[in-house]
């Protein structure tokens, strides 16, 4: 619920644009971009002006000719957008900052139980794979999500809506095999359930899966055990209107974005909860 207090928390009329990052986000993030490289011309576009121009267009979901001027030349954001993507640049930020998250909170740094989901969504004239998901009578692709129990985003994968969860999931599942080795409990709906799941997953570790079902007796909402995580991240994912369709023409670009939003979520996070060191000299 908002108050005078968390009103002064989320506050941004100081900044060019609502999107853009504070010195502080900008802090969390500036280690992980990349280097300057040492061979050809030198860089002369500052990295956080592309990485606020990103913030904008994933917040407004205007087109890439629509950016403001007042960001750097269109075709250098989208260049340095398309670069990152096939450098899995923010799964690596991200995956960087749900451990910083999660300590700050006093927890271990790699999760030890997860919530899984997914969430059609339609897509554009762009073009690209897609799928008709029959029972959400969607026409396009599918975010495959996992969380903690915090609902801290740790893996995703986006494919056509017309593969079922218990398929789409072994993906997903697999992506953090590695990333995070002591998650192997995973909370889930029905639509994970039998053993379909936990035979393709075989090879993949000793995975548990946790199926939290509705109520038959429950008549409307009902808010139910751990999988509130998940919906409610995705709800914090739905407010930057770039999700609100899925306007790629590649799923590879459709998955940076998620995880961009994911980094920007966790960065303001993160940075409204770190003490700031006020220079009084």
């Amino acid at each position: 619920m908002w108050s005078e207090i968390t009103r002064a928390q989320y506050r941004r009329e100081d900044l060019r644009y609502a999107s853009d990052m504070t010195d502080a986000e900008w802090a969390l993030i500036e280690p992980h971009m990349p280097a300057e490289k040492a061979l050809g011309r030198p860089r002369i576009v500052p990295l956080r002006g592309v990485v606020d121009a990103l913030f904008y267009i994933l917040r407004t979901a205007c087109p890439w000719r629509l950016l403001p001027r007042d960001f750097p030349n269109r075709s250098t954001v989208q260049r340095y957008f398309y670069a990152w993507q096939a450098e899995g640049l923010w799964e690596r930020v991200n995956f960087v900052l749900v451990q910083h998250a999660r300590e700050r909170d006093g927890r271990e740094a790699s999760p030890s139980a997860g919530v899984i989901d997914s969430q059609s969504v339609k897509t554009t004239e762009s073009g690209g794979p897609r799928g008709y998901d029959a029972g959400k009578k969607v026409n396009g692709r599918k975010r495959h999500i996992i969380t903690d129990t915090n609902g801290h985003l740790v893996g995703a994968q986006v494919h056509t809506a017309d593969i079922q969860d218990r398929d789409g999931a072994v993906g997903v599942v697999a992506s953090i095999r590695y990333l995070f080795p002591w998650l192997r409990h995973v909370f889930a709906d029905g639509g994970y359930a039998g053993e379909k799941l936990e035979t393709a997953l075989a090879g993949q570790g000793q995975w548990t899966f946790e199926i939290v079902k509705r109520s038959d007796r429950a008549k409307g909402f009902q808010v139910l055990p751990r999988r509130w995580v998940v919906e409610r991240t995705f709800a914090w994912l739905g407010r930057n209107r770039r999700l609100a369709k899925d306007f790629e023409t590649t799923i590879t670009s459709s998955q940076a974005w998620l995880y961009l939003a994911s980094v920007q979520l966790m960065a303001r996070r993160i940075a409204r909860s770190t003490p700031q060191v006020i220079d009084a000299s």
